[in-house]
């Protein structure tokens, strides 16, 4: 039985080339980027060209990347840093984030007291901008934490447009950008936001390896304490292997973007014409201007085929999810669809289907083939 992977939303698969990278850093490279010696400065250079090569591919200066475990790491040192350090009174940000946003923003407002203000989300799941400029008319140090492309339903936000909004208004602006990162163009130059975050096994990277773009000048402090590595802002070795992995995976996603992104559409396209003719009353959750490699459908089937559906479909070796990974073990339903769905449609069985350059028309058919058994 072939394995069919459609969660790429999740994680993604390695690239050959950025396995190729990292075992020669490991084998070859060993050096502590900090120590003074031979080994120690060529692992220092490895480390500076992966910065560089990672600001570059987003038109950012190599100072303003910092390497973390994670997304959910860099999401945790930015909001709170942006409270206990630059003082910030109130976060505003949206109730289909993702948990390492949502809570650490509910940690912070009870440690701190600082204000939570949740903006509003449109019935497509798309943030309503309008409701965030009258939420920034109120006179206090702001920071704005809005997710570029929602995990569960590939909603966009246009950065662009919610930084100069922000700008104009003076607060801070923090985007989670860890599922558009690698999959679309992102220059920081053009987007003025103060602060992303990227998790680079979203990108066919390593696991265990992010970085935070944190604007020049911003302040900011570290969350933990050591050595004086990455700039004083994130003490400990750094993972040299896993950030060559991690800069040789952007790398390569951003070269073949335009071929992959097309090839990706197609396969959508084609997944949802199948949909049309096997179960025309699907919906599409989340509206159709969703992020090009995220899926999510709310099916025409019974309320007691939900809990089993997944169970079901890797049964016959396709991988998909409900919704975020993270929450995988839980028995909530999830609180992105929560807040679009009505308490009926929440019952029903929806797929959160996204994809990769690995993926197939075959893939595709099997994925229905499989629906229609159920």
């Amino acid at each position: 039985m072939k394995n069919i992977y459609l969660d790429n939303a999740s994680t993604t698969a390695m690239r050959p080339e950025v396995i190729q990278e990292m075992t020669k850093v490991l084998s070859e490279d060993y050096g502590n980027p900090s120590s003074t010696h031979a080994l120690g400065r060529k692992a220092k250079n490895i480390l500076e060209l992966s910065r560089k090569l990672i600001a570059q591919n987003l038109n950012a200066t190599a100072q303003e990347i910092i390497f973390t475990s994670c997304g959910t790491e860099a999401n945790n040192w930015i909001l709170r840093s942006a409270v206990k350090d630059l003082k910030v009174k109130r976060i505003i940000t949206s109730k289909i984030e993702h948990h390492a946003v949502l809570y650490a923003v509910l940690v912070l407002e009870k440690e701190f007291d600082v204000q939570v203000d949740y903006v509003n989300v449109k019935p497509n799941g798309e943030i309503d901008i309008t409701h965030l400029a009258e939420l920034l008319s109120q006179d206090k140090k702001t920071l704005v934490s809005l997710m570029h492309v929602n995990n569960e339903i590939g909603t966009v936000l246009d950065l662009d447009r919610v930084s100069l909004i922000c700008k104009e208004h003076g607060a801070l602006f923090h985007s989670d950008t860890v599922q558009s990162i690698g999959k679309t163009a992102i220059d920081l130059q053009k987007c003025t936001a103060d602060f992303i975050v990227a998790s680079a096994h979203k990108f066919h990277g390593p696991k265990g390896v992010g970085f935070a773009f944190i604007r020049k000048n911003s302040g900011l402090q570290p969350l933990f304490f050591g050595g004086d590595q990455e700039k004083g802002l994130r003490a400990g070795t750094e993972a040299l292997h896993q950030i060559a992995g991690m800069a040789k995976a952007l790398e390569l996603s951003y070269k073949n973007i335009d071929e992959q992104q097309n090839h990706i559409l197609d396969l959508k396209e084609y997944l949802l014409s199948k949909l049309e003719i096997e179960f025309p009353s699907f919906q599409i959750n989340g509206g159709t201007n969703g992020f090009y490699t995220i899926l999510n459908v709310l099916l025409p089937f019974s309320e007691d085929k939900t809990a089993m559906i997944l169970f079901n479909l890797d049964m016959k070796g396709i991988a998909v999810s409900r919704g975020s990974a993270c929450q995988s073990g839980s028995i909530k339903p999830s609180h992105v669809l929560a807040e679009i769905l009505s308490d009926d449609d929440l019952k029903k069985p929806s797929l959160r289907i996204s994809f990769s350059y690995h993926n197939t028309r075959e893939d595709i058919e099997a994925l229905v083939a499989a629906l229609k058994t159920l």
